[in-house]
Order: C-alpha cells, then sequence, then structure tokens
C-alpha cells in the first residue's frame, strides 16, 4: 500500500468521524475513532487464529497460572507474541447480533483480550464510557458498522503502513483540537529535524548487519518521535532492528502511544504509564538515541518531596545530583533523567531534546539551573543548540530551542558547542491556515539546509556567520565576584530624629530609660553632626552615662540604625578588629568571563571608577574553592544580536505630521 493507499484508508475512517457530528466536540472525535481504528485492527490481526485461541483456552487446565496462560494463548494467537482474544465474537460475529445488545456484546468482546491490551482499552482510553456515550447518541451502530467494513488485515495493511495510517488519523485529530493539540502533539517539521539532526553524524554506525539501536523518549505522549525516529533509521538502513522504549503520565496519550505500537507489531510492554520523573519505569536501563519534547514551564511541587529526597540521597549515583531547577519548571529534571541513561560504550549515546528558552539562561551563579548547565558542559556532552522559529506549535508562539547531547563527540567538536540561529525567515513559511498558536513551518527544504549547517560544523563559513557559530564550552561559564565598598554613615542629630525615636525599632528596649535619653541629647548634640561613627557612639555613650541610662549591644546597633545615613564624604567604618566594613546596600557583583582573571578583570573594569571597592575573597565556589562562583548560561541574543539602527527623524517628524493631518481631517468630519 502506497502513500496514496494510506490517505484513502485515512480519508475513509475520517469520513467515520463526519458520523459524530452534532452530537460530539470535535476535540471528542479521537477519542472515539483511534480506539475504534486499534480495535478493528486488532480483530483483523487475530482473526487467522480466532479458533485455535478459543480451543486452546478451553484445553487449559484448571488453575493454570496467569503468565502461563499469556504465554501460551499468545504463542496459538501468532500475533507478535503480545495479545489474544478469548472471547466467542468478533466484528464479523457482532455485526450478526441484534443491534440492541451491540455495547453489551462490545464489552465482552473487549474482556476477552489479553490483560495488557484490555489496560488499554478499559483503564485508559476508558473505552466502555465511550461506548455508552455512542449509545446514548444512537450513533453506536453506524460507527460500528463503519469500522468493520474497514479492511485493515496484515495482508492488506503492512504493520509500517498501519504506522502512517496512524499517524495520519493522529496528526489530523490533533489540528482539529487545538486547544490541547499541543499538549500531545509535536509538530511533525520538529520531530524530523530533531530526529535528522540525532543521527546527522551516525550514518556509518547505523550501516551493516546485526545492527541493533536501542530508542527512549521519557515523555513520548502518543509516540510520534520513537515513530518518526525509527522511520528515519530504518530508511538508512532496512535491516536494523529498533527497539524502541517510552513513559507517558497523560493516560490517553499513553494508550495512543501503546496500541501505535501494538498494530506496528512492537514490543508494547516497552511504553511504561507513569510519572517518569518519580517512578522510572526503566531504571538501569540505556538507550542508544534518546529524545524528548518536555513539558514546558509546568511546575513539579506534587513530587518535589520525592524528587528532592532521590537527590539528596543517590547525588550524582542517581539522576538529579548536578542540581534541582526552580520548581515552576521541570524541564532540565527531564534533561538529567535522560543523561543518566546515556549508555558508557564506544557507540555512547546521542539526545535530541527541544525546550524553551529558560534551561539557557535562568538562574544565577550557585543555582539549580546553572549548576546543571555547569556540568554538562563541564562534561563535555552539549554539542549544539538550535533556536527555532517562534510560533512552530500548536499551544504555544513562544522561542524553543533543539538541544543536541553526546557523550562519544568526534575529535572536531569536543570541547566545543555549535549554537545555530534558525529562527529567520529563512528557515519557515508561513501558514495558510494557522492551526491555533502554529502559524509557521519548517519547510523540507529549510530543515534540510539546518541540518547541512550543524553536520558540516559550519563556522561562519560559506556566508552562515550570521546563523552559526562555534565556541569552547567555557566560553558560557562565568565567575561571580562579589564587589564591596566601605560603609560610611554620617549622623545628623536633629528635633524631629529625637521626636521619632519612640517608634525606632530596637529603642524600645530602653524602656523608662528612652525619655531620658531623648532629654540629654535635645539638650547637649541637638544640632550637631558627625562624619565618624566611632565619634558619634562614643559622644552619646557619655551622655548616658552620665545620666545613668546602660547602653546595650543593641540598643548601640539600634542608635546607629536610626541617626545615621549614608554618605560619601564620611570616614569609613570600621570594625572592632579595624577592618574596614562593607556597605551592604553598595554591594554589588561583576560576572567575570570563565576565561579571564578575576583580578586583572577587577583592576581594569572596577578600580578605575570605583577605587574604593575591593573583592570579597571569602566568596568562593562551593566546589574549586576558588574566589567568586562559577555560572554558566548561553544567551542566544548576545551572540546572534544584529543591530537595527533606528528610522531617520525626519521620516518619523513626517510619519506624525502626516498622522495629526489625518486626525484634524477627522475631527472636522465629527463637528460637521
Amino acid at each position: 500500500m502506497g502513500q496514496e493507499a494510506i490517505q484513502n484508508n485515512a480519508a475513509f475512517i475520517w469520513s467515520i468521524a463526519e458520523l459524530l457530528r452534532g452530537d460530539f466536540k470535535q476535540s471528542e472525535y479521537g477519542r472515539i475513532v483511534l480506539p475504534f481504528t486499534v480495535l478493528r485492527r486488532l480483530d483483523c490481526i487475530l482473526e487467522t487464529t480466532k479458533d485455535q485461541v478459543l480451543e486452546a483456552a478451553a484445553s487449559l487446565p484448571e488453575g493454570t497460572d496467569d503468565e502461563a496462560r499469556f504465554m501460551i494463548l499468545t504463542s496459538v494467537a501468532n500475533a507478535g507474541g503480545q495479545i489474544y482474544n478469548v472471547s466467542p465474537f468478533t466484528f464479523a460475529t457482532l455485526r450478526e447480533q441484534d443491534p440492541k445488545h451491540l455495547r453489551k456484546n462490545l464489552v465482552d468482546y473487549l474482556m476477552g483480550f489479553s490483560p495488557n491490551v484490555r489496560d488499554i482499552f478499559i483503564e485508559k482510553f476508558k473505552f466502555t464510557e465511550v461506548l455508552k456515550g455512542l449509545e446514548d447518541a444512537k450513533s453506536l451502530w453506524r460507527v460500528f458498522d463503519s469500522f468493520a467494513r474497514a479492511d485493515l488485515h496484515p495482508s492488506k495493511v503492512s504493520n509500517l503502513e498501519m504506522g502512517y495510517l496512524f499517524e495520519e488519523l493522529i496528526r489530523r485529530f490533533s489540528e482539529i483540537s487545538n486547544e490541547t493539540a499541543g499538549e500531545h502533539f509535536t509538530p511533525r517539521e520538529v520531530v524530523r529535524l530533531i530526529v535528522d539532526l540525532i543521527i546527522a553524524n551516525d550514518e556509518v554506525a547505523l550501516s551493516g548487519k546485526g545492527i541493533i539501536r536501542r530508542i527512549y523518549d521519557p515523555a513520548c505522549g502518543t509516540g510520534g518521535m520513537l515513530s518518526t525516529a525509527e522511520e528515519a533509521m530504518t530508511a538508512l538502513n532496512p535491516g536494523l532492528k529498533v527497539d524502541l522504549f517510552g513513559q507517558e503520565l497523560n493516560a490517553e496519550s499513553f494508550a495512543v502511544c501503546k496500541s501505535d505500537m501494538l498494530v506496528k507489531g512492537h514490543d508494547a510492554s516497552r511504553i511504561a504509564f507513569g510519572n517518569t520523573l518519580t517512578e522510572d519505569a526503566h531504571r538501569n536501563e540505556t538507550f542508544h538515541y534518546m529524545l524528548s519534547n518536555p513539558p514546558y514551564g509546568v511546575d513539579w511541587k506534587k513530587y518535589a518531596d520525592e524528587i528532592k529526597a532521590e537527590a539528596d540521597r543517590k547525588g550524582h549515583e542517581g539522576r538529579f545530583g548536578a542540581g534541582l531547577p526552580r520548581i515552576s519548571d521541570g524541564q532540565l529534571l527531564f534533561l538529567q533523567h535522560m543523561i543518566s541513561k546515556m549508555r558508557d560504550d564506544e557507540n555512547g549515546s546521542r539526545i535530541g531534546i527541544v525546550m524553551n528558552g529558560s534551561p539557557l539562561f535562568t538562574g544565577g551563579a550557585g543555582s539549580g539551573e546553572s549548576e546543571i548547565r555547569r556540568w554538562m558542559l563541564e562534561n563535555d556532552w552539549v554539542e549544539a543548540i538550535v533556536a527555532l522559529p517562534t510560533d512552530l506549535f500548536y499551544n504555544t508562539g513562544i522561542q524553543t530551542y533543539v538541544w543536541i547531547l553526546d557523550n562519544r563527540k568526534d575529535a572536531a567538536r569536543r570541547g566545543k558547542v555549535q549554537l545555530v540561529d534558525a529562527s529567520g525567515e529563512r528557515f519557515w513559511k508561513a501558514m495558510r491556515p494557522s492551526l491555533g498558536s502554529k502559524r509557521r513551518q519548517i519547510p523540507d527544504e529549510a530543515r534540510a539546509e539546518i541540518v547541512r549547517i550543524y553536520h558540516e560544523f559550519l563556522n561562519g563559513k560559506a556566508g552562515y556567520g550570521d546563523v552559526s557559530k562555534i565556541f569552547d564550552t567555557t566560553d558560557f561559564g562565568y565567575r561571580e565576584i562579589r564587589v564591596e565598598r566601605p560603609l560610611r554613615l554620617r549622623f545628623d542629630i536633629t528635633g524631629a530624629k529625637i521626636v521619632e525615636m519612640d517608634d525606632a525599632k530596637g529603642l524600645d528596649k530602653l524602656g523608662d530609660d528612652l525619655p531620658g535619653l531623648k532629654a540629654v541629647l535635645r539638650d547637649s548634640l541637638m544640632g550637631q553632626s558627625f562624619t565618624s561613627r566611632d565619634a558619634f557612639e562614643g559622644a552619646v555613650a557619655a551622655l548616658a552615662k552620665a545620666v545613668g541610662v546602660k547602653l546595650s549591644t543593641p540598643v548601640r546597633k539600634a542608635l546607629v540604625q536610626h541617626f545615621g545615613e549614608r554618605d560619601e564624604e564620611a570616614e569609613i567604618c570600621r570594625d572592632a578588629k579595624g577592618q574596614i566594613e562593607p556597605d551592604p546596600e553598595l554591594r554589588d557583583f561583576e560576572l567575570v568571563p570563565l576565561k579571564e582573571d578575576w583580578k586583572a578583570y577587577f583592576a581594569r573594569e572596577v578600580t578605575p571608577f570605583v577605587p574604593d571597592a575591593w573583592v570579597d575573597t571569602s566568596y568562593t565556589d562551593d566546589k574549586d574553592g576558588k574566589v567568586g562562583r562559577v555560572g554558566y548560561e548561553i544567551n542566544f541574543n548576545r551572540y546572534f544580536y544584529q543591530y537595527v539602527p533606528p528610522r531617520p527623524l525626519a521620516e518619523i517628524d513626517a510619519e506624525l505630521k502626516e498622522l495629526e493631518a489625518e486626525i484634524a481631517g477627522l475631527l472636522k468630519e465629527v463637528v460637521a
């Protein structure tokens, strides 16, 4: 069956969705049609061995355990070793029954499936509820009868072709369900780009006989990335064996993905249900290729305790030892999880993940995000980052980036990171019409160009200097040094300040002595100013002693806080050891490029402008112990910024005059 036949089958099944018009929302069509498509496919697969399976089930000894039952019946069913059905019904025999009993009979048919398939339909697709909804709308028989006429036998539709058909249906239903499409569906051109990027340098590694490659997606959704990766790799080498693994939290997306694996003949048990971050279903597994589009900006507050506990307990032996991002965004948790599953052999592993801009630069030195970036870059895993055009996704128009990681880089790429700015007009075209927030797409020729730029490791060559640049990993690092300036205080003894002592924080500790201290300050120091803190404290202490008021240390500090005002002309304040006291309000931080000596930087960039400043050498990095905390960030705008000069003033002035004339004309019409 060629592409045309696939489209014809998709069109036929799509026409069945038209039967739902008026009784169901468009966003509900997929929840009905997709499970019915899977059900019909499985019915066709099991048709030829139906009688043998029923005989084998009837002959099983009483007390046969579930595992043995599964192995025996799936073997007889001869359907890839994963499924069987012991219900006497098939689609053909169900059509012969009284339509009034169709829902009851369909439920009986569902319950006859092996547990792995039954779980998909009953627990994830909620198919019994779907059947009741169809029956209530008086549409069940029409929909069922239409599917019964769809010929999806393996002799007519191969597993590969069935996969194409299923993907086409998913795409169509995602397009008409814009409010949720982006949550479960990554645009195909983005998926193809990621896949092309992660295999671009692996043509030789994927060639030959007996090659097995394991692919994993920790947030696999409906399985589009896994399917596309398999398709691209087998196109390079038809003899390649590809094992697909995934995990998905959304029940409906999981059901679609697992069903897709079943209809294609894959081991569907490798698609797991649950939260990847807290319930790793593929613990201790490693993979050759990993790719994902994890949720953007989704908080992990509900799972924070478990994730923090793992990070504390296992450190770098676990998945999250590098650091934890802020609670509002878990993208870097998924990336760390994927890195933990890299293979430590000669082939290594490659990762392709699409994320928004937050993982590039959110968080300063010492933050969880910065420490994760530091960990990846210092281990030299980040190979390339590609900025994509905006408005590519169905439910958001934000800027996104594809990260490519590799733990077996080619020699030329070691210690380097390639940044590709593919956000410009040359890499996208407008969609007509748009689909939700998706107003643009990446054409095939643009995708090929992006992959070529990456593959050829272009760095400002052949006119690509504006879109591709190569950096050392250390170019993204910096040391955050803490710059201090001396505390300088002036003390003016005014009547207003003395009156306000009643409400000053900390002076209430004086109790009944407060009025006496106020009086002696008014009589002896009113109108005086001190540019030395020591002189002020000495004068006040002498007066207090004269009137028998004892000043405790907290009260002394409260008096300084109340009367002191910062003044650059005042004397420098020193502590009891004679050391210059820093002013917290003047404290600043400088980001020194990691390749540069902080002392030279400070002498050049700070000292000439603030001669009294110094670097706090006690502010050190937790890991290397050196002055200044290490941070990493990747700022695309800094590297690819293009200056656009402002319009000439004469042009702006002429435009304003034109608008004024237009407004004046409109006002005349209103008055008239």
